[in-house]
C-alpha cells in the first residue's frame, strides 16, 4: 500500500517536520523511486517535486493511470514535463505497447530523455513540440515546470496537431490520453478532433482557466463523452476531468 506523502499539508507539523530533511539532499542525486508501481526506478531529483522518488506525486492521478492503462495500449502524454507520468505509463503498458510523449521546453526534455535512458524505457517516442490545433511555431514562456504558449514569451517552440501526426502516420493513434499543457487544452483538442471522433480515446485532462475549462466541457460533450471529475466535485469547480466516450 503506498503512502500519499504529497497529500500531508506543508502547513501542518507533520508535513514540515517530513519535509524538513529533503532540503539537504543534492539537487544532482539521482534516487530510487520509493514506492507504488514504480519503485526502483531512477528520478533525478532537481527535475521535479521531491513528490516523484517518493512515489505519491499527483497521487490520484497516478491510480486512475493504473486502473484505465491496460498492456499493449498508446498512450499520448500530452505535458510530459520531466517524465514522470510518462515513465508510469510506458510500465503499464509493457512492451507490447507505446507512449509518445509531448514535450517542447528544452528543461523539461533534457530531465524527460535522461529519465528514459537511466530506466532503459525504449517504447516511448519523444516528440519536441508543443501540441496545439496546426503546425508552426510560437512563442512560449514560463520555467520548465509552468511552461505556457504566451505571446509575451521569450522562448520559441514548434507546434503539431494530433491529427496531422495520426494522419500522417507519423504515430498510431491511442486509446489514452493525458493532457495538461497549462491552458492550451482547447487548442490541442480542436488539433485532434478528427481522431476524437473517430477513436474515441478516454482522457484524463486537467484544465487552467474557466473559459478553457468550459470550452473544453462543451466540446467534449459535443462529440459524446460523458465528464466525470477525479476529486468528487462537481464538474464546473473541478480542474481535473475523466473524459469517456458514452456515444
Amino acid at each position: 500500500m503506498s503512502i500519499n506523502f504529497s497529500g500531508i499539508s506543508n502547513q501542518t507539523i507533520l508535513g514540515k517536520i517530513l519535509r524538513f530533511p529533503l532540503q539537504f539532499i543534492p539537487a544532482t542525486t539521482v534516487m530510487p523511486i520509493l514506492q507504488g508501481k514504480l519503485k526502483g526506478k531512477k528520478w533525478i531529483i532537481k527535475s521535479g517535486q521531491h513528490g516523484a522518488w517518493l512515489g505519491s506525486y499527483e497521487y490520484e492521478k497516478q491510480i486512475i493511470f493504473q486502473q484505465i492503462i491496460k498492456e499493449g495500449s498508446i498512450i499520448y502524454d500530452l505535458g510530459s514535463n520531466s517524465g514522470f507520468h510518462t515513465i508510469l505509463a510506458s510500465v503499464l503498458v509493457g512492451s507490447q505497447g507505446k507512449v509518445v510523449a509531448f514535450e517542447p521546453h528544452p528543461q523539461n526534455l533534457h530531465y524527460l530523455k535522461q529519465h528514459l535512458q537511466l530506466n532503459h524505457l525504449e517504447n516511448v517516442i519523444v516528440i519536441d513540440k508543443a501540441v496545439s490545433d496546426s503546425s508552426g511555431v510560437i512563442q512560449f514562456d514560463g520555467s520548465g515546470f509552468t511552461g505556457h504558449i504566451s505571446s509575451q514569451g521569450e522562448l520559441q517552440v514548434k507546434t503539431v496537431s494530433l491529427d496531422e501526426l495520426i494522419d500522417t502516420k507519423q504515430i498510431p493513434p491511442p486509446s489514452f490520453l493525458k493532457i495538461d499543457i497549462e491552458g492550451a487544452e482547447m487548442l490541442a483538442l480542436s488539433g485532434a478532433k478528427s481522431m476524437l471522433s473517430k477513436i474515441h480515446p478516454t482522457i484524463l485532462l486537467a484544465t487552467h482557466g474557466t473559459e478553457v475549462h468550459e470550452q473544453c466541457c462543451q466540446f467534449l460533450n459535443s462529440l459524446g463523452y460523458t465528464l466525470e471529475t477525479i476529486y468528487g466535485e462537481d464538474i464546473q469547480n473541478s480542474n481535473e476531468i475523466i473524459a469517456y466516450f458514452n456515444g
